[in-house]
């Protein structure tokens, strides 16, 4: 991986530097629950703190899930302040993400490796799969792009661009080709080439039209001729402003395909963050990224424990 997926470095600060500016722009977890502080779990309050959860897209599931961990942390203690307060919030929180944290690291083996980007339109899939060939250039492996969104001509050129850019070779057809034969040809062509990783680009599918996820599934197939083991991580964007329209996405791709890996992008476009609780939750599927802008350095590997710092950040000096 990259230098900058070390949690110590600036890079790495201050990205979750500003997922917490976004998160908690108004009514943030941190400051809707400092009235946790002084106070005894009881049931009174397990209702309230529901209430607060469920606003912030965690769902009901994963709400049962947090308060469950509250108990445990906070016993029949009261929380006497409002640091106390956020802090037992966040470890309980990251206890319910942390199962999920599992970076995407490239293997050795198989090559090249495989990577399908799966979602909707408007998720994040093309300017994502930009990021990451910058990021596995940069961690000095050989990089491939196959542009098999056929159906809009500007996704074709998106992913060019991106290549064009990071220097990394596009395989792409006119619009309207067979997306399935495009990703088998840029497979062909990858192993030909001794490309460690190909990131391939499909439609943005909307999770009720039977007849494009059937389209998907002929994807992995056509694949898995020149390799069983094809595709090696099949990988949703998931737009995180969507809340829990976000799961009902996953789940559904993740029928059709099986998910092995979920990044969540636009968490700086009003998203609450709380649907990635619903989502580890829900699904059996770790999280891979999470992204924040359209630069190339706005993405980060998802860590439980920053991502909940971030959730619920420390009170003001003097707040508690």
């Amino acid at each position: 991986m990259p230098a900058d997926a070390d949690t110590g470095t600036p890079a790495r600060r201050g990205f979750f530097a500003r997922l917490k500016d976004k998160l908690n722009q108004g009514r943030g977890l941190g400051v809707a629950l400092d009235w946790l502080a002084g106070r005894k779990l009881d049931d009174a309050m397990v209702e309230e703190l529901e209430a607060e959860l469920l606003a912030a897209d965690v769902g009901i599931e994963a709400a049962d899930a947090v308060v469950a961990r509250l108990r445990k942390l906070a016993g029949a203690r009261p929380i006497g302040s409002v640091a106390d307060a956020r802090q037992v919030l966040r470890e309980a929180i990251a206890g319910v993400l942390a199962p999920r944290a599992q970076p995407l690291v490239i293997p050795s083996a198989p090559r090249p490796f495989l990577v399908l980007m799966v979602g909707v339109n408007g998720s994040g899939k093309t300017t994502t799969i930009g990021k990451l060939a910058r990021r596995y250039q940069q961690a000095g492996l050989k990089v491939m792009l196959a542009a098999g969104d056929t159906y809009r001509a500007a996704a074709i050129e998106q992913l060019q661009a991106w290549g064009e850019r990071n220097g990394v070779p596009v395989v792409a057809q006119q619009p309207g080709a067979d997306p399935a034969a495009v990703i088998y040809d840029a497979f062909a062509a990858a192993q030909a080439r001794g490309i460690d990783v190909l990131l391939a680009d499909t439609a943005g599918r909307l999770q009720n039209k039977g007849p494009l996820m059937d389209e998907l599934r002929k994807v992995v197939r056509v694949a898995q001729r020149l390799d069983p083991a094809a595709p090696h991580e099949k990988m949703i964007v998931l737009d995180a402003s969507l809340g829990q329209n976000a799961v009902v996405q996953a789940r559904e791709f993740h029928a059709a395909v099986g998910l092995t890996g979920i990044t969540m992008t636009k968490l700086d476009a009003g998203g609450k963050g709380g649907v990635l609780l619903a989502l580890a939750e829900q699904l059996p599927v770790p999280f891979r990224f999470i992204g924040l802008g359209e630069q190339a350095g706005d993405l980060e590997p998802f860590d439980a424990q920053e991502f909940a710092a971030a959730l619920v950040p420390d009170p003001p000096a003097g707040g508690g």
